[in-house]
């Protein structure tokens, strides 16, 4: 009978510290490991800067954390779940994976289980990550010790689509290790498990989901330029063509983010190793990257028309998505950038980003909401549950003598309450 595994999830972030707690809440020996020394500290201390788990689970006696690798040699079964970002080419960045690796190696013993959850390319983990792991322990992969992987698919700021509520996608070397990894998932997701018949599967599986909703969004983002262009309101038009059963309710809006924003980039570059050059992929991928410097140009548009202004711009929102504190990927950079290199001056508030990490990021100073000045423009670009229960009221506040123009990024403001001295811009 096999025993119960004692886990250690390297890499402590958005996906990492939610599988770390779960098993522990069941009952298992874990080790969370980070190389980030700052965020161990805090994690002992009760302190979640990613605001997705509870402080009391932070405190379970079954979880330790730890910035030593040798913390990891009472374990074996060890969950790589670190970041996977592109480079400023937009390629593959396998780095984080390969130094974890490297780590992982240097505690492997016989009988061990390494199960990837971070996201690639088809082929990436038994191309790049086995043969560190074998080359830095001197074992043999498939015979010693066995590799799976199982994608994430952790949803920022999602308290209804936890770890334990959403179906979990397993994959391995072999059968025996399929039926071990399963068991041990299985543990503790209450949603299912489905078995990938291979490692190459399940890599591909979690790359198309999310390069699936990036082609969907880039189609609403290009339907919004089209209707834009014949002074349509797009959300007009999405409200009734969603009125047909097995309409798709996507929305036009910035793309950004860890996932969805970069996951595609590791298929077309997979795919163009493999000698095929992808084009709608591309396309889209093209499409949602324009959408910051659109809304920016839209912006100036209507600044255009007022007149004796001094065209200073308020931006309501920094983070990659409403009511999360990451600002990895955050596209509003590009309608900052935008609006910036056409001479006009901006402020940018965000109650949920860090200061330190956007001046450190993007080189750019967070104004707290009650210390901007009144702007010509509010671009209310992160629609956080903060702005939108202050609603107009607020808005207007912001505004040079409470008019001015107004562009909601996310069509989430009401239409039917707004202020006369508003001009509202949608996509």
């Amino acid at each position: 009978m096999e025993h119960q595994r004692r886990i250690a999830v390297i890499g402590l972030g958005y996906v990492g510290l939610p599988v770390a707690v779960s098993f522990a809440r069941a009952g298992v020996d874990v080790v969370g490991f980070d190389v980030d020394s700052k965020r161990i500290t805090e994690l002992r201390a009760g302190r979640d800067r990613t605001r997705e788990v509870e402080v009391k689970d932070l405190h379970h006696p079954s979880l330790t954390f730890s910035d030593d690798a040798k913390a990891l040699q009472s374990s074996d079964f060890y969950i790589v779940t670190v970041p996977t970002p592109i480079d400023s080419a937009r390629r593959p960045d396998l780095g984080a994976m390969v130094s974890a690796s490297r780590t992982v190696a240097s505690a492997l013993e016989e009988g061990d289980i390494v199960v990837y959850e971070s996201t690639v390319y088809p082929g990436a983990v038994e191309e790049e990550c086995i043969p560190v792991l074998e080359a830095v322990s001197g074992l043999k992969s498939g015979r010693d010790f066995m590799v799976g992987y199982s994608p994430e698919r952790i949803n920022p700021g999602d308290k209804l689509h936890r770890f334990e509520t959403i179906t979990k996608v397993v994959s391995a070397q072999n059968p025996q290790a399929l039926d071990i990894v399963a068991s041990v998932y299985g543990s503790v997701v209450t949603a299912g498990i489905h078995r990938a018949p291979s490692i190459k599967v399940a890599e591909a599986a979690k790359v198309i989901e999310n390069t699936q909703r990036d082609l969907n969004i880039a189609f609403m983002n290009e339907l919004s330029l089209i209707l834009g262009a014949l002074r349509i309101d797009t959300g007009d038009v999405l409200a009734a063509a969603q009125t047909k059963w097995n309409f798709l309710p996507f929305h036009p809006g910035l793309v950004g983010g860890h996932c969805i924003g970069v996951d595609p980039y590791y298929l077309t570059f997979r795919a163009e190793k493999a000698g095929y050059h992808p084009e709608v992929i591309l396309a889209g991928r093209r499409i949602n990257d324009g959408m910051g410097r659109h809304i920016a140009r839209e912006c100036i548009r209507s600044l255009l028309r007022l007149k004796g202004r001094s065209g200073l711009v308020t931006v309501l929102g920094l983070t990659f998505k409403e009511d999360v504190p990451d600002t990895r990927n955050s596209k509003v950079v590009d309608i900052i950038s935008e609006l910036r290199s056409f001479g006009l001056s901006v402020q940018v508030t965000d109650p949920w980003a860090s200061p330190e990490e956007v001046l450190h990021e993007y080189g750019l100073t967070l104004t707290a909401i009650d210390d901007l000045k009144p702007a010509d423009a509010v671009i209310l670009a992160v629609p956080h549950k903060l702005y939108l229960d202050r609603g107009w009221k607020m808005i207007e506040s912001l505004l040079v003598d409470r008019g001015g123009i107004v562009l909601d990024v996310k069509m989430k403001l009401d239409r039917t309450s707004l202020p006369s001295a508003i001009e509202l811009w949608r996509p």
